[in-house]
């Protein structure tokens, strides 16, 4: 790669991604531009303005942008819309926020003259190829630089030393190992690494951060009516929110009452399995309310089509695929299903649980005329059922037929 002569850093504000920030300035010699992004991580970002500022970045090169409703609107209820979990159970929190971040990273590359980005993602995990992929999809001709692929700062050790020598602050507790490893933002909190790395230990309840254990949440359940529009969530409690303040609320709610917590030993993309801790308290809310609403609404063949174009819908999000042509065509079918996706859930929550116990909507399939135990006169003839199961039934029994005379020997030229 040719030297960068402008690189935009991808830039928490914490103590890695600051020496990174450092490390960039030393080793290439050039611009630093930082952008930092508030996607309700639940953390002060501004310390960030300053310690770029201690550091020497210019003012006008510290990007600090509040992206919690575009993505929430852009990002998570698309793929809310496809009911999409990894794996059968991960409602992919860290994944989802990559292809936003990208896009701002290479927005704000053009927009200040820089041709190269950098990231703090690790050579063995799944981020790494998320931001890549995704910023390649964007812009074909930038630069990428993953210091920590290239350079020779492969201890914590080393990188005290390299913090310390160039004055870059250290906090008392960063100077050992932290326990975990964290990832945050409004859908969810990740925690994997050190204490976890053992899959066979239960996770210490410290990890936890959003939710309440589920053996001490309240011991009454709570109700509570999420409304859709076309699929997507508008209201709670007939109070109509934006899209992140709506996930906010859903994020308390479901963290009192222990909802969303997952265990998972997942296959990263690069091949390796790794186990991580996920709270996804008002995801969690969704997902079920979004399902309950889609059983009123949605006929049964598009319902079981999405139900297996999910898995693989679900795979090009994890593994970085968000602007693939193939992730956009099944997004454009999953949205056409949405058309008359509208109506209200009710969801029951107690104990860690979040269930579905009511459901209404204008655009209803549900007749109860036509499946009522009562009388219904005029409305079905179960007649009608004996031809049906006859029909279907034919490949059936000449199935078997074949198999009985198989059996008993008999030519297949014989005739009945």
């Amino acid at each position: 790669m040719t030297t960068p002569k402008k690189i935009v850093l991808a830039y928490s504000g914490g103590l890695d991604t600051s020496i990174i920030l450092k490390w960039l300035q030393t080793e290439y010699r050039c611009e630093v531009v930082t952008f930092t992004a508030d996607l309700g991580q639940g953390e002060e970002l501004e310390p960030a303005r300053s310690k770029a500022l201690h550091l020497g970045i210019k003012q006008e090169n510290i990007f600090i942008e509040d992206l919690r409703e575009e993505f929430v609107r852009d990002f998570v209820f698309p793929m809310m819309r496809a009911n999409a979990v990894y794996e059968g159970k991960y409602f992919l929190g860290t994944a989802i926020a990559r292809p936003l971040i990208s896009k701002r990273l290479i927005e704000i590359a053009r927009e200040t003259g820089a041709d190269s980005i950098a990231h703090g993602a690790t050579g063995k995990g799944n981020d790494q190829v998320r931001f890549e992929l995704s910023a390649y999809a964007l812009n074909p001709d930038i630069k990428i630089i993953a210091p920590w692929r290239i350079w020779s700062l492969t201890s914590r050790e080393k990188l005290i030393d390299f913090a310390e020598k160039n004055q870059i602050p250290i906090t008392k507790d960063k100077r050992g190992d932290a326990p975990f490893s964290v990832d945050a933002n409004i859908l969810h909190t990740s925690s994997e690494g050190k204490v976890l790395e053992n899959p066979a230990q239960p996770a210490p309840e410290y990890v936890y951060q959003r939710t309440t254990n589920p053996k001490d949440a309240p011991d009454t359940a709570s109700f509570i009516d999420i409304g859709f529009e076309q699929g997507d969530a508008v209201s709670v409690d007939g109070r109509r929110l934006s899209p992140a303040t709506l996930l906010e609320h859903l994020n308390v709610i479901g963290g009192r009452h222990g909802c969303g917590r997952l265990d998972l030993v997942e296959g990263r993309f690069i091949g390796m399995k790794s186990r991580g801790i996920y709270e996804t308290p008002g995801g969690s809310l969704l997902a079920e309310a979004h399902r309950g609403i889609e059983s009123m609404t949605l006929d049964r063949g598009a319902s079981h089509l999405k139900d297996e174009l999910m898995p693989r819908y679900a795979e090009l999000i994890y593994n970085g695929l968000w602007y693939s042509p193939e992730r956009e065509m099944l997004q454009a079918a999953i949205d056409a299903s949405q058309a008359h996706v509208s109506g209200t859930t009710r969801l029951e929550l107690y104990k860690g649980r979040a269930a579905c116990v009511g459901r209404w909507s204008d655009n209803s399939l549900y007749s109860e005329s036509h499946v009522t135990f009562e009388d219904d006169a005029g409305v079905y003839d179960q007649k009608d059922a004996a031809g049906f199961i006859q029909l279907n039934a034919l490949r059936l029994r000449l199935l078997a037929r074949r198999k009985q005379m198989a059996k008993q020997d008999i030519p297949k030229n014989a005739k009945d």
